[in-house]
């Protein structure tokens, strides 16, 4: 709740190719999935719904509530999202016209480091007070907001890490100007950069 769909949707905007590495952890969890086999053999049928889908609600007030339980999760999920994504950026890099730059959009590419894969990397951030308002906005409780928030790097550490960031506490129009200072910004570094093969 941060801003990083809204600034993915600006960059899209920008021409600029945006891979939503939550929707392939959807895609994942979608019955017949190695990784839905997975996860109902790790948390059992309590995940699922009445339909036999995998309930993420249901399994996020698991995971979230037990640090343990999110890094199993984690550890069921990441190493086949980033498959995915190396697929994806091998496929625009092997295309006749390989875009400048290229986004995946993730929450935590710190935390399951990630990022070290990446070229570049640049966090989305608002104030705090704003972050729990907003995940209490989507339907979840205040102590289910803290807890998420908590199961991530604090936003100080991201931000010292960053090679870019924008700022997403003010109106549409302050973030989509630091979008575009970023993006340009970036840009200008990737043209001193070596090709990769």
């Amino acid at each position: 709740a941060a801003g990083k769909s809204t600034v993915a949707s600006m960059l899209r905007a920008h021409d600029c190719p945006v891979l939503d590495a939550d929707t392939i952890g959807h895609e994942l969890l979608e019955e017949g999935q190695d990784a839905y086999k997975e996860v109902v053999a790790t948390f059992g049928i309590d995940v699922l719904d009445e339909h036999g889908n995998i309930d993420r609600a249901a399994l996020g007030k698991i995971v979230f509530a037990e640090p343990e339980k999110l890094q199993v999760l984690n550890a069921i999920l990441h190493p086949r999202i980033r498959k995915v994504v190396d697929d994806w950026f091998a496929a625009l890099a092997r295309s006749s016209d390989p875009p400048e730059l290229a986004v995946v959009e993730a929450a935590l590419l710190y935390e399951s480091h990630f990022n070290e894969s990446l070229d570049k990397m640049i966090v989305c951030w608002c104030r705090p007070e704003q972050q729990l308002e907003r995940m209490i906005e989507r339907g979840l409780t205040e102590d289910e907001a803290k807890q998420r928030i908590a199961a991530q790097m604090p936003n100080e550490e991201k931000l010292k890490l960053a090679d870019a960031t924008i700022d997403c506490s003010g109106t549409f129009e302050d973030t989509e100007r630091l979008v575009a200072s970023a993006l340009a910004k970036l840009k200008r570094g990737s043209a001193t950069q070596p090709k990769q093969p």
